[in-house]
């Protein structure tokens, strides 16, 4: 799924979602989108509006983005890479209250680790994002 083509991601996410208010069965990656999306109500309208562009200079959160980073996140809580960010993820729902909550902390890190990995045309490190995840707990 993940790629860098906007509009064949942001597809995914409307065909997901137009297959689920249809009862049409989904595939295991739409399942998750769909799920990702029905947690995210005040996106509802975006996510057939492919062509929108979400400008953070004008206070804009591009709902793709975030809604990809759950995703992303929750792959990475699949397979415990990094190892540990799933003991983190437990401690951050009990501080948090919920698990949305949680991970809208913990997207936030890998969000950063992402971009300055971009930045610096590096792979992400590990061990700052894993790092900057612990420090939620403080």
């Amino acid at each position: 799924m993940f790629g860098n083509d906007r509009n064949q991601l942001r597809q995914m996410y409307k065909t997901a979602w137009e297959k689920f208010q249809l009862q049409q069965a989904l595939t295991p990656l739409e399942v998750q989108i769909v799920d990702v999306i029905k947690e995210h109500p005040e996106y509802h309208d975006f996510v057939t509006q492919l062509d929108q562009d979400f400008l953070p200079e004008l206070g804009k959160t591009n709902p793709f983005l975030h809604m990809g980073l759950h995703l992303g996140l929750r792959e990475q809580l699949s397979t415990n890479r990094p190892i540990g960010i799933v003991a983190i993820y437990k401690k951050l729902i009990k501080l948090k209250g919920s698990i949305h909550d949680a991970e809208h902390s913990m997207i936030d890190c890998l969000a950063e680790a992402m971009w300055s990995s971009q930045a610096n045309n590096t792979s992400p490190d590990e061990a700052d994002y894993l790092l900057s995840l612990k420090k939620l707990l403080d």
